[in-house]
């Protein structure tokens, strides 16, 4: 569903020079933030049910914390901390 802005909203859209807008329902007092579609969509992305993205996310955190010497073997000692893994 797409509703158009009034033009007092664009114009604070315009006016404002931030990313996003919080909006309130006077009905029921509901809080509501107006993002750029493109904006939105990354967030979308980043929090979807996709089972894929946590894995990659980790993939990726590991990649960094290996460059950063988190590789050394001096740290396996923290491995036995992993609570992932059964004992």
């Amino acid at each position: 569903m797409i509703i158009e802005l009034t033009s007092e909203q664009h114009q604070i859209l315009a006016t404002n020079g931030k990313d996003a807008v919080r909006v309130i329902d006077p009905l029921n007092m509901a809080q509501y933030v107006l993002v750029r579609a493109e904006i939105y969509d990354r967030f979308e992305s980043i929090l979807s049910d996709d089972p894929g993205w946590q894995d990659a996310a980790r993939m990726a955190a590991m990649q960094v914390f290996a460059r950063d010497g988190w590789d050394d073997p001096r740290m396996d000692v923290y491995n036995a901390l992993d609570p992932r893994k059964a004992p």
